[in-house]
């Protein structure tokens, strides 16, 4: 049995579902297959809390801060020229999300509620509460439920990609002509042909044993271009967020948004010390890697499990607006933010490499796309700047 498409989308996360609704619409003819491992829901996408850093207030904000905030917390190591790409084409990707009905926070007088997060030096977060990501992915999938010519295959596991080798073992062209595909429910692996295949398989959280991503983040898709010789940069950088939970009996860990600290929470040590003015003038702002850092430091240095974020001292009716899916989780495991900090660590959050691409997205071989986490743009360099994944997938 063979399935043949003139598109196949590995994944079903933000990267691969925009991809597949913009073929859909540009190329109605076509036959596209989204394939992902699990229900069509679940992916990396769902669990980003966040937002979406663009740059919407120009008067405020400008793109060159949001490019200069991008290449300082990628310590140097970031393409400027892709980072000025995805900048620049944020607002217009943003409002492609809102046509679609994606629902983002306003305020009173109708303007976009904008968020702060670390690392970044202006209010440029838009977000959907504390969900951002659930809302992309359910009005992503209903958009795609509206195309007749895309096809979705859920619990279907890509296994290896079919390149030359596998026709001609002497073959010295690199071409991708898709994947072989274990078909969960018929126990089959079936080769789905494709005229362009898309890897948008996400990260590789999974690895490590604190993590925030959900059980399906075990790298599926950087594996496979590895074992199909395609380049891959840059997997030495792991970007920890600083904060998650501190709770044994949650798997993956629990994400408490760097918008919690945007918003005024603090960090302190176990005697309820202040610790982040020791590391850096932007203390509980600062980006990610010197956040994570400061609290790995803190823990080697005490022999404690854990920090605390110290809530108390904010007010709760706004906090429950903003954070109601943190404050729910809180209130389920017997936590009281008016009385109690919450116990954090940093956990793996987001890989900054993966298949290498070029500002078109595509690999080092033929036929062969990648989009979002699995891959390796630039953008990121040494560490991701809050927000910019969803950004990065989008453009």
């Amino acid at each position: 049995m063979k399935s043949e498409f003139d598109f196949l989308i590995i994944g079903s996360g933000i990267a691969g579902l925009t991809y597949a609704i913009k073929v859909a619409n540009q190329l109605p003819n076509a036959k596209i297959a989204i394939v992902t491992k699990a229900d069509e829901k679940e992916s990396n996408t769902k669990y980003a809390q966040g937002g979406i850093a663009v740059v919407i207030d120009e008067i405020s904000d400008s793109y060159e801060q949001h490019v200069n905030d991008t290449l300082k917390s990628g310590d140097g190591l970031c393409k400027k020229e892709i980072v000025e790409i995805v900048v620049n084409e944020g607002p217009q990707r943003f409002n492609e999300l809102v046509e679609w009905g994606v629902n983002f926070d306003k305020q009173k007088d109708g303007e976009y509620n904008l968020g702060l997060e670390g690392g970044h030096s202006k209010n440029r977060i838009l977000h959907h509460k504390d969900i951002t990501g659930f809302e992309i992915e359910e009005t992503l999938l209903k958009q795609v439920y509206k195309n007749a010519n895309i096809h979705l295959f859920s619990e279907h596991f890509a296994i290896d990609l079919i390149t030359e080798h596998h026709l001609d073992s002497k073959s010295e062209n690199h071409l991708c002509y898709g994947a072989y595909i274990f078909d969960a429910a018929t126990q089959e692996i079936i080769p789905f042909t494709s005229k362009i295949t898309l890897l948008a398989t996400g990260g590789i959280g999974q690895v490590y044993q604190n993590t925030t991503n959900p059980t399906i983040a075990t790298g599926d898709g950087i594996a496979m271009a590895y074992r199909a010789k395609i380049k891959i940069e840059s997997m030495e950088f792991i970007q920890f967020h600083p904060t998650a939970l501190y709770h044994s009996t949650t798997n993956p860990s629990f994400l408490i948004s760097e918008a919690v600290r945007g918003f005024g929470a603090l960090l302190r040590d176990k005697s309820g010390e202040l610790f982040m003015h020791h590391y850096d003038d932007r203390k509980e702002l600062a980006s990610r890697d010197i956040v994570s850092r400061a609290i790995d430091s803190e823990l080697k240095k005490s022999g404690d499990e854990c920090v605390y974020l110290d809530c108390r001292h904010l007010n709760m009716t706004q906090f429950k607006k903003h954070f109601p899916n943190i404050l729910q989780k809180m209130q389920e495991i017997g936590i009281d933010l008016k009385k109690e900090m919450i116990p954090v660590v940093p956990a793996a959050h987001y890989l900054c490499g993966g298949i290498s691409v070029n500002e078109f997205g595509q690999s080092s071989i033929q036929n062969l796309y990648a989009c979002g986490e699995c891959t390796y743009t630039g953008l990121h360099g040494a560490n991701r700047l809050a927000s910019n994944s969803l950004l990065e997938a989008l453009v």
